[in-house]
């Protein structure tokens, strides 16, 4: 709004016939003035919030065509708040780090998520699974934000992304409010570096097992071939709104135009089962009707 404002003040301006310099001279001085020189005009806004019982790390990762954030790894302590601005067309994804410490060498290391630079930074380098993460493409098809939250790269802390503002017939909230490591069977489990060896995240069966059939790849690179499977099911059905598979898309895209996001972290536990739609899209799959997976209770 302000720049079209700057457009009339200087029509009117040259109308009444100031010379060209001192014309010049407005012009700068009402750029300077206006939010043409401010970030946070044509950007979107991330809000992250804490709500875990402890410090954590996010950490943000840029796409191959997007620009590096401000920062690529901050410290958010519990209950604490912070803002980034990205660029209107930005794609990339967070998500955050848990019991981080430096050693005495001086290097950066967290039992969960950490992204391997021995820094508070990552430096364009993604997070170490397991971790759960947020996708953004902003001003995608359409002109439409596209957000998710994602567990193919597995789960280490619950996380929710919810547009702020925005067009009508935004999608909503998405999330993965359940602590999945208490859920996470014993041969996806990951334990911490610890003498406790206590759980610190729950990894995907690709990353354990690295078989086409769970990494969607090879000969199973395609959406009519891979499906859910009793790994990726575990997932689903304790946070049904988030990607439990690369292809895990109808039930896990959420899309907004114009909106600002807050991502939570530890959001509030939602009780109760799955949304009707996202249960039915799983008992229609064909790879779901099959085999062991048919017989799950989303109940």
């Amino acid at each position: 709004m302000a720049i079209h404002a700057s457009f009339f003040f200087l029509l009117a301006i040259l109308l009444k016939g100031i010379k060209l310099t001192e014309l010049l001279i407005l012009i700068i001085i009402q750029l300077i003035t206006t939010d043409l020189f401010n970030p946070a005009v044509n950007s979107t806004t991330f809000n992250f919030t804490n709500h875990c019982p402890h410090t954590v790390w996010p950490a943000t990762l840029a796409g191959a065509s997007s620009p590096a954030l401000s920062t690529t790894g901050f410290q958010l302590a519990a209950s604490a708040s912070f803002s980034l601005h990205a660029p209107s067309n930005w794609s990339g994804r967070m998500w955050a780090r848990t019991n981080c410490s430096t050693n005495d060498f001086g290097e950066f290391h967290c039992l969960s998520g950490d992204c391997g630079t021995g820094k508070l930074q990552c430096h364009g380098a993604g997070g170490i699974p397991p971790a759960s993460l947020v996708e953004f493409t902003l001003n995608g098809a359409d002109g439409k934000d596209f957000y998710d939250v994602s567990l193919v790269d597995g789960f280490n802390l619950p996380v929710e992304v919810a547009p702020s503002g925005g067009r009508p017939g935004c999608d909503g909230a998405t999330s993965c409010a359940a602590d999945i490591k208490s859920l996470c069977p014993p041969e996806l489990r990951e334990p911490a570096a610890t003498a406790d060896g206590s759980v610190v995240g729950c990894n995907s069966a690709c990353w354990v097992f690295g078989l086409d059939e769970y990494c969607c790849t090879g000969k199973y690179n395609d959406p009519d071939k891979c499906g859910p499977t009793k790994y990726s099911i575990v997932f689903k059905k304790a946070c049904p709104l988030a990607y439990s598979y690369p292809y895990d898309d109808e039930t896990s895209t959420f899309t907004c135009i114009g909106a600002d996001y807050l991502i939570t972290f530890c959001p509030s536990k939602v009780i109760g089962r799955p949304p009707f739609y996202v249960i039915n899209h799983l008992k229609q799959n064909r790879l779901f009707r099959g085999g062991t997976l048919a017989n799950e209770s989303f109940t």
